[in-house]
């Protein structure tokens, strides 16, 4: 690895040659530079901490987040649903039942669940999946959570000390939410789905509400956001469509199956945003995205184009047509907007 004077090191001229023999022992050239940061990170902590705990933690932290990367790893391809709800639901409750025909319809569409791997809603989705179609993320607790027997696979069984990890691996490796009725644990990774397609820390995904008929469970939680979010001006108007209350399962599949029917996937270069498709679109939908989303540019036109050269270079869908745009990376209700009138071309 060549040295550079603004490289990140240790600044101790022997633990930074070790630290370039160690990293060219374990990584590839394309990932060399990021192994010899985290490595080089390692080094300072050790120099710099002397508290036991904070060494666990970043530790426990890395151990956990190094597993759960290798375990979904084989199947980054396949189109993976998070299935978030109550523990506590019973076997008989309407959005056990619900959970368990969803989790059935899904994966007989070819997609992957993943569950936090507990009972109630967490249990049903996994009882409900095809064999081999499902993972689940445990979290240790010392009451309540102990995985459910309905996990066909062991090897698939992750589980996690910290709930921080839990909830990065839930949104990193999947591609939809769907939220079933729950409760604290619940509302907090719906809100942090939610942020995180807000401000553009995750990308994109369809995020569904599942509602029981008449439980009116979701109805009432939309009904808080718009009367006491948008109408206090915390949240945009056009927030209330980054997420979406079904009342079927049917109306559910469809909702994410919809939300792929064109769009595949976005990527953001260097000033520009890339929405990768899976068909090229009409001239006549272009033109009504040029019209009707031009407040979200930060300037220039929507147009048709091949893969960037860091898309090429990286062998990111290459084959894939894309719409090339200078978004303003802050309307992302917006962004959604857009996504869902490609998919209706």
């Amino acid at each position: 690895m060549k040295r550079s004077h603004d490289r990140y090191e240790v600044g101790d001229e022997v633990i930074d040659l070790l630290v370039d023999q160690l990293t060219g022992h374990c990584a590839s050239t394309e990932t060399e530079y990021l192994l010899h940061e985290i490595i080089t990170t390692v080094v300072k902590l050790g120099r710099e901490s002397q508290d036991k705990g904070d060494l666990k933690l970043v530790n426990n932290a890395l151990k956990e987040l190094r597993y759960a990367f290798k375990i979904f790893a084989p199947y980054r391809d396949v189109k993976k649903v998070i299935i978030f709800g109550s523990a506590r639901s019973p076997k008989t409750s309407a959005e056990y039942k619900m959970a368990e025909e969803f989790a059935r319809k899904v994966t007989e569409k070819g997609n992957m669940i993943v569950t936090g791997g507990g009972g109630g809603v967490m249990e049903a989705g996994n009882k409900g999946s095809r064999p081999g179609k499902e993972f689940a993320l445990n979290i240790r607790l010392p009451f309540e959570q102990k995985p459910n027997p309905y996990i066909n696979e062991k090897e698939k069984i992750i589980n996690f000390k910290y709930f921080f990890t839990r909830k990065l691996t839930f949104m990193k490796e999947t591609d939809a939410t769907a939220l079933f009725p729950g409760g604290f644990g619940t509302n907090d990774e719906g809100f942090e789905a939610i942020t995180l397609v807000q401000t553009g820390k995750s990308k994109p995904r369809p995020i569904v509400l599942m509602e029981p008929e008449g439980l009116g469970y979701w109805t009432a939680w939309r009904r808080f956001v718009r009367d006491h979010l948008i109408k206090n001006g915390y949240a945009d108007k056009e927030d209330l469509g980054l997420f979406y209350v079904a009342r079927t399962v049917d109306e559910a599949v469809k909702f994410i199956d919809d939300f792929y029917r064109v769009y595949h996937s976005i990527r953001y270069i260097s000033g520009l945003t890339a929405i990768r498709l899976k068909r090229k679109i009409s001239s006549g939908t272009l033109k009504y995205l040029n019209k009707d989303f031009k407040d979200i540019l930060a300037g220039g036109d929507i147009r048709l184009s091949s893969a960037t050269k860091e898309e090429v270079k990286r062998g990111e869908y290459v084959e894939l047509p894309r719409l090339v745009m200078k978004f303003n990376c802050h309307d992302y209700g917006r962004l959604f907007q857009l996504i869902h009138a490609i998919n209706k071309d």
